[in-house]
C-alpha cells in the first residue's frame, strides 16, 4: 500500500475520532469545532506530504457539500416542534421575505461599490452570500424534536436556515443568466420556471413524499412500521430520495426536503424514534462538516483567498456585520418581537457550507477571472464566518437564554 494512502487512512480516523471526541473538549474552551476543523485542514495541507489540494478533492468537496446539505435540512426540518402556520411563522417569514431580499440587495451594492465589480457578478455574489448556514450554526438553533419551545431566536434561525438555501437557488440562476448571452424572453422564463415552478413543485414533492410515508407507516400493521425498525438512518434515505425526486422533477431539491422533513414532524407519533433518527443526521452532518472545513482549510492554504486587498476586509465586513443585521431590522418592522430578539437574530447570518456550495456551482459557470473574484470574496465571508461566529455564539445564546427564562418578578 502507497504511504500517501496509509495516511489517507491515518488521518481519516483520527479525523472521525476527534469529531466525537473535541466537542466535549470544547466546551470548556472559546472555541468551536468548525473552527478546529478550518485551523487542522490548513495546516495539514500547508505541512503534510500530501499537502496539495487537487482538482479531485475539489469534486469530492462539492459532492460532501451537497450531501451534508441534505442531510442538515432534513435535521433542521426534524426539529421544529411549532405546527406549521403563517402566523406561528412570522418571524420566518419576515427573514426569507423582506430580510433576504435587502440581504441580497445590501451585498450586490456593496460588491459594485467596494469591489468594483459588474452588476451580474454582483448580484451572484449577493445571492450566493445571501443565505445562513444549517450546518455551521447548529449551536444557535432549535434542540433536538420534543425540546420544545426554546426562544424565538432560535426557531428563527432554525427554520430560515432549513428554507434559506433553497430559496437562494433562484437567484443565483438570475445572476448566472443575465451574466450569460441571455436569449429574448429569459426574464419570463426565470421567473416562471426557476422561481414559480421549482418552488411550488418542491413544495409539493415535499409534502406527497413526506405526507405519504408517514400516512403509509401510520396503516401498516405495528409490526411493520419503519418506526418499529429501531434503525437511525430511515431520515436520511428519505432526505435523499426527496432530494433526487425533487431533481429529476426539475424542482428546488434543498426547498423539497426541508417540507418532508417539517411534514414528517408535525405528522409523527413516536417522539423517540424522531429523536433517534435527528440524533443519526445530526451525527453524518457533523462528520461530513469537519471534513469539508478541512478541505476548506486546506483549499485556503493553497491560495483560495490569496493576498487580501483593503477593500476586501471592508466588503467582508460589511456584508457580515452591517448588510444582514440592518436587513432583518428592516425586515421585522412592525413586529412585537423585542428589540434583543430582533438584533440577535439579524447578527447571526452565519455562512458557512451553502455558500461553499453555491460558490462551487456558480464558478464552474463562469469565466476563470470571473470565478477567482467570487471565490476570494465569498472564502474571506466564510472564514471570517466560521471564527466571528464560532467565538461569539454560545456567549450571546447563553445570555439570551438567561433573559427569556428569568422570572417576569425579577425583572422588575
Amino acid at each position: 500500500m502507497e504511504q500517501a494512502h496509509i495516511l489517507g487512512f491515518l488521518a481519516l480516523g483520527a479525523i472521525v475520532l476527534a469529531t466525537v471526541w473535541l466537542p466535549v473538549v470544547l466546551q470548556r474552551f472559546p472555541l468551536s469545532l468548525p473552527m478546529v476543523a478550518f485551523a487542522f485542514g490548513y495546516v495539514f495541507f500547508s505541512l503534510s506530504p500530501m499537502g496539495r489540494f487537487t482538482a479531485e478533492e475539489r469534486n469530492v468537496a462539492e459532492i460532501l457539500l451537497e450531501f451534508v446539505l441534505v442531510v442538515a435540512v432534513m435535521g433542521a426540518g426534524l426539529k421544529i416542534d411549532r405546527p406549521f402556520g403563517f402566523r406561528a411563522w412570522a418571524s420566518t417569514w419576515r427573514l426569507l421575505g423582506p430580510g433576504m431580499l435587502l440581504t441580497i440587495a445590501g451585498i450586490a451594492i456593496a460588491a459594485v461599490v467596494v469591489l468594483d465589480l459588474p452588476p451580474p457578478l454582483a448580484l451572484l455574489l449577493g445571492s450566493i452570500l445571501s443565505p445562513t448556514d444549517p450546518v455551521l450554526a447548529s449551536s444557535v438553533q432549535l434542540g433536538p424534536p420534543g425540546a420544545g419551545e426554546e426562544g424565538e431566536v432560535r426557531f428563527a434561525l432554525t427554520s430560515e436556515a432549513g428554507l434559506n438555501d433553497g430559496l437562494a437557488f433562484p437567484f443565483v440562476t438570475l445572476s448566472l443568466l443575465w451574466a450569460g448571452a441571455p436569449e429574448p424572453g429569459w426574464l419570463t422564463h426565470w421567473f416562471l420556471v426557476e422561481l414559480i415552478w421549482k418552488l411550488l413543485a418542491a413544495v409539493a414533492v415535499g409534502l406527497v413524499v413526506g405526507g405519504g410515508i408517514m400516512a403509509l407507516n401510520h396503516r401498516l400493521p405495528a409490526p411493520f412500521r419503519i418506526s418499529r425498525s429501531k434503525n437511525a438512518y430511515a431520515a436520511l434515505g428519505v432526505g435523499l430520495l426527496v432530494y433526487g425526486l425533487a431533481e429529476w422533477a426539475h424542482a428546488n431539491g434543498f426547498v423539497a426536503v426541508f417540507v418532508a422533513a417539517a411534514t414528517i414532524r408535525n405528522m409523527t407519533r413516536n417522539l423517540d424514534y424522531t429523536r433517534t433518527i435527528h440524533g443519526s443526521e445530526e451525527q453524518i452532518e457533523q462528520l461530513v462538516m469537519v471534513l469539508v472545513l478541512i478541505l476548506f482549510g486546506g483549499s485556503v492554504a493553497e491560495g483560495l483567498i490569496g493576498p487580501l486587498s483593503v477593500s476586501e476586509i471592508v466588503f467582508a465586513t460589511v456584508a457580515l456585520v452591517v448588510v444582514r443585521p440592518v436587513a432583518v431590522l428592516i425586515g421585522f418592522a412592525g413586529s412585537r418581537e423585542p428589540f434583543p430578539v430582533r438584533a440577535a437574530t439579524g447578527f447571526f447570518g452565519i455562512r458557512g457550507l451553502g455558500t461553499l456550495y453555491y460558490a462551487t456551482y456558480a464558478a464552474e459557470r463562469l469565466s476563470h477571472d470571473a470565478a477567482g473574484q467570487l471565490w476570494h470574496a465569498v472564502g474571506l465571508v466564510v472564514l471570517m464566518s466560521v471564527f466571528l461566529y464560532g467565538l461569539s455564539a454560545t456567549p450571546i445564546m447563553h445570555r439570551l437564554d438567561t433573559l427569556r427564562l428569568r422570572p417576569p418578578s425579577s425583572a422588575e
